[in-house]
């Protein structure tokens, strides 16, 4: 990473509570007010729709909601789609909108104007990035020294296996599709996996569960060297930190538009095509969006120039325009900016956690060092009483969540009470608490008042015996439960769960 803030890392621990007398029990509250007071993005909280009442740090699910969306889509309804009904076509820019909407996203992922489109969901946009790059990387076969029917078979996909559940699923059709075997490997593990079968490598920016950053730079110069096209889901990075898609000659890239780019509940997502690989980009789904001449009805598809092949059909216009509307939160700023904010959250965090959490209940699952981290963290919970002790059962049952071995509580019965308490995160199963920290609006303050409760929370647990039993008020959090329909098997044999619209 380029981002000066890589640079030091401080040390990541874990260690004991602190005092908690009174104000002299949360002695980081007021070191976090001065850190908010000097903090150069503090302003960019007003730009969004939050209440004072809760921490919200689950942004990295769902953004929160940017003030300047709503009167925009009574605009694009009242207006555009009320009066001028399908002139809006034309003249309110419809038809445009999936590449100047992907140039904005572009601005954000290190990709030069003309190069991304915004369409259709990230689980589409994998499988054409996916059955696209496998044609490339056989035609590059068949057209080098030697090359096919005498040089290597491109019949092999890397998928990353720790991936999203759905890229992995995706992968696997697409290989079916192309006669390709799939291989899942674990990404620090890539490098060393590619070979002269490797067609394509799939691989996730961030890992959604651990919140760990891969070696982008690294892996698509490997896969270059191999012979190979790479495909990166920038899910959980865009919006986070510096990418830098066209300095690292990244070939193809997907990612949502919901999470840290706050494009609201089923925001389209985007894809992104080199400008290079663009005259070569064969989309397994060619649509009359993506046609030359969409308005010819012609029999016969001839693909558009540049990042419209990567279109398909009819644009989700309402949801577009709000994510149009919601990326103008980013207006002025600089993601090296977001990205220093985001590793002093994170910093900031585990030192609350280690000052007021008791010892030995939680451990974080998040890297260390600065280059291998994301926005978020992850925390292990760890035993806290004896085995057998209390229910064991919990308010993480009314959300698809079971206690942990040896007596832990689960970890969907600890979030569940974190957000009955005002503070919004999300679990992954079995043990992991998951916090997710967007530099636009989180604060410092936010960040040690969520310690300082989730340290109640296992206080008050341990000191009951164990979480709320099923049909205590306080195993249902004040906003509900968490949605047993978003809990997905994790690729790679381990379980996952997270809200990620297919």
């Amino acid at each position: 990473m380029s981002d000066t803030a890589e640079q030091s890392t401080p040390p990541m621990t874990v260690t004991g509570p602190g005092d908690r007398s009174g104000a002299a029990g949360r002695p980081l509250a007021a070191e976090a007010a001065r850190l908010d007071a000097a903090d150069p993005l503090r302003a960019l909280r007003d730009r969004f729709v939050l209440d004072e009442e809760t921490v919200y740090l689950d942004g990295n699910s769902l953004g929160a909601l940017p003030r300047g969306v709503a009167p925009r889509m009574a605009e694009v309804i009242g207006h555009e789609w009320g009066r001028m009904r399908i002139r809006s076509w034309e003249e309110s820019g419809w038809w445009t909108a999936p590449e100047r909407v992907g140039d904005r996203i572009g601005e954000l992922i290190g990709a030069a104007p003309g190069q991304v489109v915004v369409s259709d969901s990230t689980s589409v946009n994998v499988f054409k990035a996916v059955v696209a790059a496998v044609r490339v990387a056989r035609a590059d076969a068949a057209e080098a020294p030697g090359g096919a029917p005498d040089g290597p078979v491109r019949d092999e996909i890397l998928v990353d296996a720790t991936s999203f559940p759905t890229d992995g699923y995706i992968a696997e059709s697409a290989a079916r599709m192309t006669g390709c075997v799939l291989r899942p490997v674990a990404p620090g593990e890539i490098v060393g996996a590619l070979g002269p079968r490797t067609a394509v490598v799939l691989v996730n920016h961030v890992d959604y569960r651990t919140g760990r950053l891969h070696d982008l730079p690294g892996i698509t110069a490997a896969v270059h060297a191999a012979g190979a096209r790479v495909v990166w889901d920038l899910c959980h990075s865009a919006g986070a930190l510096p990418v830098g898609l066209d300095e690292h000659g990244v070939d193809l890239a997907v990612g949502c538009t919901y999470k840290y780019l706050n494009g609201g509940p089923g925001a389209p997502a985007y894809l992104y095509v080199a400008r290079a690989l663009q005259p070569r980009f064969d989309s397994p789904l060619p649509g009359w969006n993506s046609h030359a001449d969409p308005f010819g009805m012609e029999p016969r598809y001839t693909p558009a120039d540049g990042a419209v092949r990567g279109r398909v059909g009819t644009p989700d216009i309402l949801s577009l325009l709000a994510l149009e509307a919601a990326l103008d939160a980013w207006d002025g700023v600089e993601v090296t900016a977001v990205r220093a904010k985001s590793l002093a959250l994170t910093d900031f965090f585990l030192r609350c956690v280690g000052a007021y959490v008791p010892p030995g209940r939680v451990e974080p699952v998040t890297p260390e060092a600065h280059g291998e981290r994301g926005s978020q963290v992850s925390l292990r919970c760890l035993p806290g009483r004896p085995a057998g002790a209390g229910t064991g059962n919990g308010a993480g049952a009314a959300a698809g969540a079971g206690s942990g071995a040896d007596g832990v509580p689960a970890a969907g019965a600890v979030m569940a009470e974190l957000i009955r308490r005002g503070v919004v995160g999300d679990f992954r199963r079995p043990d992991v608490l998951r916090f997710g920290f967007t530099p636009l609006y989180t604060g410092f303050a936010d960040v040690e008042r969520a310690a300082w409760v989730l340290a109640e929370v296992l206080r008050d647990q341990d000191a009951a015996g164990g979480p709320a039993a099923p049909g205590d008020p306080a195993a249902v959090p004040a906003t509900g439960p968490r949605p047993a329909a978003d809990a997905v098997p994790a690729a790679g044999g381990g379980a996952g769960k997270e809200a990620r619209p297919l």
